[in-house]
């Protein structure tokens, strides 16, 4: 009898600790989640791996936050995490859209030489991709 007294008082306990908080506004944030929501709130890339082969990082591109003019001058892999569409203008002034379906993998050439690009997020929601990028390839 002691041990389902034991249980149901930890079944209760569990049930509580995942209950929703009735009122959010009483929560007082520590300064790291404050730090962590300005975060979310910024376009950044995310180094996860890099080895003499590939260069991953996640990239979180929040909307009308264009990334600076850059180039790629090896191949990746784009997997989307979090889709949407990025309008791509190159330095010459052309653009095109890129749409990343969520849960969908890419393949991207190297950049023309020479040729620098910035991307911008126009949709209402980040958009989040790790790209896999190839390192010293050489020509066909």
């Amino acid at each position: 009898m002691k041990s389902y007294v034991h249980i149901a008082s930890l079944l209760v306990l569990v049930a509580w600790g995942c209950s929703p908080a009735a009122d959010d506004s009483t929560t007082t944030q520590s300064p790291a989640a404050i730090a962590s929501q300005s975060m979310d709130q910024e376009t950044r890339r995310v180094p996860q791996f890099d080895n003499e082969h590939v260069e991953v990082w996640k990239s979180i591109i929040v909307p009308n936050q264009p990334l600076e003019m850059h180039r790629h001058d090896n191949p990746r892999a784009i997997i989307a995490i979090k889709g949407g569409t990025l309008t791509v203008t190159n330095d010459a002034g052309e653009s095109h859209d890129m749409t990343w379906e969520t849960g969908s993998a890419y393949w991207l050439d190297a950049d023309p030489p020479g040729e620098l690009h910035g991307d911008v997020n126009e949709g209402s929601e980040p958009i989040e991709v790790i790209v896999v990028q190839l390192k010293n390839v050489e020509g066909d």
